[in-house]
């Protein structure tokens, strides 16, 4: 399975911005799905996820503000921003998991977001 990240960029405080994950090869063989971020000095944390049925879950700090989804036609994973923070600037990084109990098992080259103030 390969994943990659589109969308990154430089955007203000207040704003939005959408993420795309495309993904290609074994796609039957995945599950779930995910956005990761890590910012400089900072671990990597999970942002958001979407499970193979479409239940969703979301991080402290982002919920009510982001939005996970996926488009199995497209075989793409998305991530909606808005209301973006200077404390969201990171590097997201797109993820997928087969048996997503033991983790996560493939990802991306990631994508920069840089929130202004």
């Amino acid at each position: 399975v390969q994943l990659v990240e589109s969308g990154g960029g430089l955007v203000q405080a207040g704003g939005s911005r959408r993420l795309s994950c495309a993904a290609s090869g074994s796609i039957f063989r995945v599950n779930g799905m995910g956005w990761y971020r890590q910012a400089p000095g900072k671990e990597r944390e999970l942002v958001a996820a979407i499970s193979s049925g479409g239940g969703t879950d979301y991080a402290d700090s982002v919920k009510g503000r982001f939005t996970i989804s996926r488009d199995n036609a497209k075989n793409t994973l998305y991530l909606q921003m808005n209301s973006l923070k200077p404390e969201d600037t990171a590097m997201y990084y797109c993820a997928a998991c087969i048996i997503c109990e033991d983790g996560y098992d493939y990802w991306g080259q990631g994508t920069q977001v840089t929130v202004s103030s």
